[in-house]
């Protein structure tokens, strides 16, 4: 791969959540800095140079053509492949944005799993035609280009779907012999995270030392042990704040924290904001 120069081109929006779209091409292998989720889909396409996107307790390694699927609330990090430099296209759209569409799309969401899609390079071209449409189309801003732009959505998704009625599973894999026990391991905090886990208790659970653990956790991961289990509490509480009417207090104990002002503290943390401004926001 040959990047000639670093381009982070600007980040185009259709309202200020519904919709967002942009192309970066860079010479490192920069990492987002922190693992994170947010309310709205993700759509990654690598145009070249490889990734490697960690989220539930997959690991993906991604590569020209690959397309990463990322549904609302989870949790997903990225860091560098074997080769430092990448280009990409990277969307978001809200999930009113595109259930608003008139073409049948909210049978196409949520996503099955937030995965990656190994393309057939057949398929390549299109998608590509699609994604620098929509980047067309935001720069220009002609008269109804929001109305264009969900158009092409439309077909993205179409097209995901009709390769994904191909393709069930991307096949990305290991890239360590410690992947399969590494993801047996999100699994179970995934599953018990309203438990009072610790990193101790899991390594004897699974006959692993915790400094292994710990270092192989992070490793392919891209998160610390205790930072995954803080961050998988505070999803399902973003979940729980929007979908009940559940108290504050009542949310934290369910999520697994014991004391009201220590989840505040973590869920400022996490997300940025408090539990209380967060629900008032996103409804």
């Amino acid at each position: 791969m040959s990047l000639i120069e670093d381009r982070i081109g600007p980040k185009y929006r259709i309202g200020e959540y519904a919709f967002t779209i942009e192309h970066m091409r860079r010479h490192d292998g920069s990492a987002m800095p922190q693992p994170h989720a947010h309310p709205f889909y993700e759509l990654y396409y690598l145009l070249e140079g490889e990734r490697v996107y960690s989220m539930n307790g997959q690991i993906l390694p991604a590569r020209k053509g690959d397309l990463v699927l990322i549904n609302p609330h989870d949790v997903h990090t990225t860091s560098k492949g074997n080769k430092p430099g990448f280009e990409r296209i990277l969307v978001g759209f809200s999930p009113a944005f595109a259930t608003g569409m008139e073409l049948g799309i909210c049978g196409l969401l949520p996503f099955e799993c937030s995965s990656l899609l190994r393309l057939p390079e057949s398929d390549q071209p299109e998608i590509e035609r699609i994604l620098w449409k929509m980047l067309q189309e935001c720069k220009e801003r002609r008269p109804h280009y929001e109305i264009a732009v969900r158009s092409l959505l439309a077909q993205l998704l179409i097209l995901i779907h009709r390769v994904q009625a191909v393709i069930r599973e991307a096949n990305p894999g290991s890239l360590h012999p410690m992947q399969d026990k590494i993801s047996e391991i999100v699994t179970y905090v995934n599953q018990h995270y309203t438990e009072p886990l610790t990193l101790e208790g899991t390594a004897a659970r699974f006959y692993i030392s915790p400094s292994y653990l710990s270092r192989m956790f992070s490793r392919l991961t891209g998160f610390r042990f205790s930072e995954y289990l803080r961050i998988v509490r505070v999803r399902e509480a973003q979940r729980r704040l929007l979908s009940t009417q559940e108290r504050v207090q009542f949310i934290a104990e369910k999520v697994g924290f014991e004391h009201t002002a220590h989840f505040n503290k973590t869920f400022k943390q996490v997300t940025g904001t408090t539990p209380l401004r967060y629900r008032k926001e996103h409804r």
